[in-house]
């Protein structure tokens, strides 16, 4: 299979193929079947928040109700777990030493 770089940012939720288009965190390489599952973690994680955002709204509904903080995390442990499969060593180093690895 053909890898293909690409430049993530973890910040915008968002996958570029360009590194001048925007401002980024970590370059991959990978093969084009895994670009889809950057979008949609991208995407879960968008509507988790915005299900918060509307909870929130809510004062009488306690926090670990309905929401969606773990579900959240968890999304954004699989984004850095794909990050650390797919970038250099040095990356990844830095990766394993993020809270979310220990």
């Amino acid at each position: 299979m053909e890898k293909y770089k690409a430049y993530v940012s973890v910040a915008n939720q968002r996958v570029y193929f360009q590194p001048d288009v925007s401002a980024w965190e970590y370059e991959v390489s990978l093969e084009r079947e895994y670009i889809p599952i950057f979008q949609n973690l991208f995407e879960q994680t968008n509507e988790m928040e915005n299900m918060n955002f509307y909870r929130s709204h809510f004062p009488f509904i306690p926090a670990h109700y309905g929401g969606f903080n773990k579900d959240v995390e968890m999304r954004t442990k699989k984004v850095y777990a794909l990050i650390h499969e797919f970038t250099d060593e040095e990356t990844q180093k830095f990766i394993e030493e993020l809270p979310y690895f220990r």
